[in-house]
Order: structure tokens, then C-alpha cells, then sequence
């Protein structure tokens, strides 16, 4: 059977403040596109299917028209819940998601909720564990559904993790597809950038061991670089279709289409998905930067390695239309800052003017400003 697996697609998230709605929905096309040419029968997107809690009214229709596209192209859907997702909220529409054909879990049940199984037109039966984020906080909790007993004082995060995913393998057998798809961080991953910190350090952190030989392909999110983990069976994370931030500007926004049979190693290609917009960095002077090479189609992050001054900004601003961050004069070398010089008997032109050369801020009209306005206080201060 064929897997086309994808996850972190952070629906609705912005670049500065600016809408990234239509590029999601482009990079969706192109990934409908795909299932369709690749004859897919299972699609699995693999958590943070928002890129927070609260979307819009805008996010989720695109999510639900994403969700219902890719069902429309044959394939089977299965979705689970990520860190950045209300878990609660999704798990409300599951059964307005079974009508559809597409099969959600939000949030913690008992382990045989997580057990998704199906078949293909070609008749190869398969079987998803589908287990969406779990907090810390909720690890004890999900053992108690799953009713796996007390696990000790001194277990932690991986501990639970690994009895969780034991409940939910152990019934795979050799005549059967058996796929596993979660939302965590296994040891050995490469962090992409634009992952929360606090649910990728090593608390949350869980060995590749606790998935056993038998599970035909792991389809995992929340790195969102594309990468496979050398386990005791195929783990991979597929990555996410755009570059959320310039942390991932070297990135391929990607899908991984996965070709899997019962005892088979699973072969999983990367399909770059083109539609996605890049992030790119730019550095230099003024005069350097106006002959810098651009895509016309990126958003931009421009350092500008000259002192500050009055309109430069709006220079560069004016330079590059699609730049979101611009920096001025963002490193200052240790060399090039002066000891600060006495103050006592110097006049307060002598002291801004020295401030401006402290802080590398060479520019006359600003200077001649102050002067005449410390001329204009002074005369208000004599007639009064």
C-alpha cells in the first residue's frame, strides 16, 4: 500500500503580522495533487494541524476543505492532535469527521479508540495506532485509560510513553500493514527550528526503542525537519509543508510518500512540495543589498551592516517590499565600542553627539535637530 504522510501544518500561522492563508492553501492544492498522482490510500497527518489553540473561523475552514480534499482523492485519512492543537476541540468534531471519512483523534481514550484499521482497494489490510500529543501533566492519566496500572514513583515521560505504545502494538501481527502515528520527540531527531522548546527538550524526549519491530512504519510529527530515525523499525518525520520561521529558511517543505507492504521494509521517498513559499536572509550595506539576489517570491529577513540612521529603515523597507524583519547594524563588535568618555563640563550638544558615536548613529540631520531644539527650550527658559 501506498502512505502519503505529512504533519505541522500550523494553519494560520503568520510572518510578522502578514496572512500566510493563501500560500497554505496553495501548498494543500499541490498536496491533493499529489495523492491523487501517486494513488495514495492512506494519508497521515501526523499533528499541529493549527498553529494555535484558538483558529480562526478562516484557519478552520481551510483545515476542514484541506482535510476533506485529500478524503475526496480515494485515500483514507487518519489525523491526530499535536502540541499547538486543542485537543479537546478536535475531539468534539470526531464524529462529524467519521462522516467524512476521515478519521480524528483529539484527545485521550481508552486504547482501543486509538486502534484505526482499514483496507485497500488492492485488498492489503492495514492497521493505525494513532496517538495524539500528551502533556506531561497527562502521561499518568493516559495510562490510567489505557488501564496499564500504577508504573512507580520514579517513571517518567518515556517510561509511560513506552507502555502506551506496548497497549497499542501488541496486537500487530506479520499478515498486516502496521503503522504507528504520534506527535513527540525521539531521541537521535534533529529540531527544525520552529518547534515550541519546552516539548522537544529531553524531559520530553523518547527512545526509538519503545517501537517494536513488528510496526511496518512510524509516521511521526513535531520536528519539523524531514528526517529518518534509526530505530528497531522505519521512523520517520515527514516534516512540515512551509517553513514556519527563518530558524527553517534552509529547509525543503516536503511530504514523504511511503510505499509499505506486511513484512517489508517500508521505502519512503521525500516529494518537495514547490508551492510553498521560502524564507530567505539578506545581508549587507545599502549599496550591497540593492544588488543582492532575491527570490521575488520569499519573505525576507535583511541584516543592515551599516550605522544607523534617520530613514534607513524605510530605505530598506522600500528596497525589499516583502521583508518582514529588518535589522539595523545588528552586531557591534566588541573592538569597535569606545569607553565612554567623562561628562562633567561638557555641553549637551557635545554629550548627543557622543551618544550618537557610541552607538554608531552617524547622522548630521538628526544631530542638527537637537540643536535646535535645545535652542528652542532655552529660549522659552530665558523668556519665562
Amino acid at each position: 500500500m501506498r502512505i502519503l504522510h505529512t504533519s505541522d501544518w500550523h494553519v494560520g500561522v503568520t510572518m510578522k503580522g502578514r496572512s500566510r492563508l493563501d500560500e497554505q492553501r496553495a501548498v494543500f492544492k499541490q498536496m491533493v495533487d499529489i495523492a491523487r498522482d501517486e494513488a495514495v490510500d492512506l494519508v497521515i497527518v501526523a499533528g499541529d494541524l493549527f498553529d494555535t489553540a484558538s483558529p480562526s473561523a478562516e484557519s478552520q475552514r481551510l483545515l476542514f476543505s484541506a482535510l476533506s480534499a485529500l478524503r475526496g482523492t480515494g485515500a483514507e485519512v487518519v489525523v491526530i492532535a499535536g502540541n499547538h492543537d486543542n485537543g479537546k476541540a478536535l475531539e468534539a468534531l470526531r464524529h462529524w469527521a467519521h462522516a467524512a471519512g476521515i478519521h480524528l483523534r483529539g484527545s485521550l481514550g481508552k486504547a482501543a479508540d486509538h486502534l484505526v484499521t482499514g483496507e485497500t482497494a488492492g485488498g492489503e489490510r492495514w492497521r493505525c495506532a494513532a496517538l495524539p500529543f500528551i502533556a506531561q501533566r497527562h502521561a499518568v492519566r493516559a495510562a490510567e485509560l489505557f488501564e496499564l496500572g500504577a508504573a512507580g514513583a520514579e517513571a517518567n515521560y518515556a517510561d509511560h510513553l513506552r507502555r502506551l505504545v506496548a497497549a497499542l502494538t501488541q496486537d500487530f501481527t506479520a499478515d498486516t500493514v502496521n503503522l504507528f502515528t504520534g506527535h513527540l520527540t525521539v531521541v537521535g531527531g534533529k529540531v527544525g527550528g520552529g518547534e515550541r522548546e519546552v516539548h522537544t527538550v529531553a524531559d520530553y524526549a523518547v527512545p526509538a526503542a519503545i517501537f517494536p519491530p513488528t510496526t511496518s512504519y512510524v509516521a511521526l510529527g513535531h520536528l519539523h525537519k524531514a528526517q529518518s530515525i534509526v530505530g528497531p523499525c522505519p521512523i520517520r518525520y515527514s516534516g512540515g509543508p512551509l517553513a514556519v520561521d527563518f530558524g527553517e529558511e534552509d529547509h525543503t517543505p516536503s511530504v514523504a510518500v511511503v510505499d509499505v507492504a506486511p513484512g517489508v521494509p517500508a521505502r519512503a521517498r521525500t516529494v518537495p512540495l514547490t508551492a510553498a513559499v521560502p524564507l530567505q536572509t539578506v545581508r549587507g550595506n545599502l549599496e550591497q543589498l540593492a544588488k543582492a539576489k532575491v527570490d521575488e517570491r520569499a519573505w525576507l529577513r535583511v541584516f543592515v551592516t551599516e550605522p544607523a540612521r534617520a530613514g534607513l529603515r524605510g530605505e530598506v523597507a522600500d528596497l525589499f517590499p516583502r521583508a518582514v524583519q529588518i535589522h539595523i547594524d545588528p552586531v557591534m563588535r566588541a573592538s569597535d565600542v569606545k569607553p565612554r568618555e567623562r561628562r562633567s563640563g561638557r555641553s549637551p550638544g557635545d554629550l548627543f553627539a557622543a551618544y550618537l558615536t557610541e552607538h554608531q548613529h552617524d547622522d548630521p540631520a538628526v544631530t542638527k535637530l537637537f540643536a535646535q531644539l535645545y535652542e528652542d527650550t532655552q529660549t522659552v527658559t530665558e523668556e519665562a
